[in-house]
């Protein structure tokens, strides 16, 4: 069986040119300028189109268009890298989400972490199956992000392999903890510029990040060199912990990285028996 589903005039205006303009995702004022009508009417205008699904709400007065090729129930949603230039000027994908993107871990984030400078109001957004979440960082931890291409007009931001292992020793909490940012060290061994990690960490200016990284390719006995480094430069500051999403239990010290050691060498490798 099949169902024709009507549209009116206006309804076939918006979309047709939408979809001529390659517009995926448009505000209540975009489609304003688009039909040249009255609030209320550009209002019945969206309204029906949503009932129609043709029309998904992602944020307040912020719409995705569903392309005909969804069918008649609607089963379809736009990549994440589509919908988050939307929502925000200034941002980079990051955290446990970069860390999918680049391979460096088997599991699957259902959050989507955006990093961001400017403080939005809601910080977490939910569409359909897929949760937002955006992460406030200052402007001196807003760099080391590259911008890619998705289709044929369509970019974004997401951090560089060496900036999302920074990003994970510099906020576990939004990498699934410190075990998982230590697989992606492991992983990303021979793929990441290890130098170049020290030296974004430097730029951050976060003592305890630079603790971490030292103290992390030490006991997973890569870039030698580097840890060494790392070890000469550091000079008395208070402990701090090694995983700050962890329990406050002081299991032990590292005088060298002057670190309290939350997490035993076995819990940071016991993944490598898998």
């Amino acid at each position: 069986m099949t169902q024709n589903i009507r549209l009116g005039p206006q309804e076939i205006k918006l979309l047709f040119s939408l979809e001529m303009k390659k517009v995926s995702v448009f505000t209540f004022n975009g489609a304003k300028s688009i039909l040249e009508g009255t609030d209320s009417a550009v209002w019945n205008v969206i309204d029906g189109l949503k009932k129609k699904k043709r029309l998904q709400e992602i944020e307040n007065g912020k719409y995705l268009l569903v392309p005909a090729r969804a069918g008649l129930e609607g089963y379809w949603s736009e990549d994440p890298w589509l919908i988050v230039p939307q929502l925000i000027d200034e941002y980079y994908i990051g955290f446990w989400t970069a860390m999918k993107f680049w391979d460096m871990t088997e599991q699957i984030p259902y959050t989507v972490f955006v990093a961001t400078p400017k403080r939005k109001k809601n910080r977490i957004l939910k569409y359909r199956k897929q949760k937002f979440q955006f992460v406030t960082i200052s402007k001196k931890k807003f760099f080391g992000y590259v911008e890619l291409k998705i289709g044929k007009n369509n970019h974004f931001n997401i951090s560089s392999k060496e900036k999302t292992i920074v990003d994970g020793l510099t906020h576990p909490e939004y990498c699934g903890g410190i075990v998982e940012v230590t697989k992606a060290m492991w992983y990303m061994q021979k793929e990441v510029d290890w130098t170049e990690v020290y030296q974004l960490t430097k730029k951050i200016g976060i003592n305890v990040v630079l603790r971490r990284l030292g103290y992390l390719l030490t006991i997973l006995d890569f870039e030698q060199n580097l840890s060494e480094k790392i070890k000469k430069e550091i000079v008395s500051y208070p402990y701090s912990f090694l995983d700050p999403t962890a329990a406050k239990t002081k299991i032990a010290y590292s005088k060298n990285f002057g670190l309290i050691l939350n997490r035993t060498k076995d819990e940071l490798l016991n993944w490598m028996d898998y």
